[in-house]
């Protein structure tokens, strides 16, 4: 916990520096100081190959953050959270020529009771 997945529209991949992205956008979440260990933060970024945004003509693409959390945080917090994320998405996502890209990033909380973590060391 908590648990950050970004997706994104393929179409979008050719100049998204995605590794780079994640590292930001999970420093400025640890920077929040609503994570508690840096270590409990998982992210990826996953392209989705086949998309379509709307009924229209036109290039589209969208990327989706949604970040997981155990419940405990006030709806204050989360937006919080949420515009952090947004901030560095905003700043991150190409824009290629005469495409429409849209950004939506969520926050949700985890059904605590059914979680399971553990930490398998070697």
């Amino acid at each position: 916990m908590p648990h950050l997945t970004i997706e994104y529209s393929r179409n979008l991949e050719d100049s998204f520096a995605l590794a780079e992205t994640l590292q930001e956008v999970n420093a400025t979440l640890v920077a929040s100081g609503q994570i508690k260990d840096e270590l409990d933060l998982k992210s990826r970024i996953v392209p989705l190959d086949v998309t379509v945004v709307g009924t229209g003509a036109g290039d589209r693409g969208f990327v989706y953050c949604l970040l997981r959390l155990l419940p405990g945080r006030t709806d204050e917090v989360k937006a919080e959270l949420s515009e952090r994320i947004g901030v560095v998405m905003r700043n991150r996502i190409p824009r290629p020529g005469g495409m429409v890209v849209q950004l939506s990033v969520e926050v949700t909380e985890m059904h605590k009771p059914s979680y399971v973590k553990e930490v398998l060391a070697a």
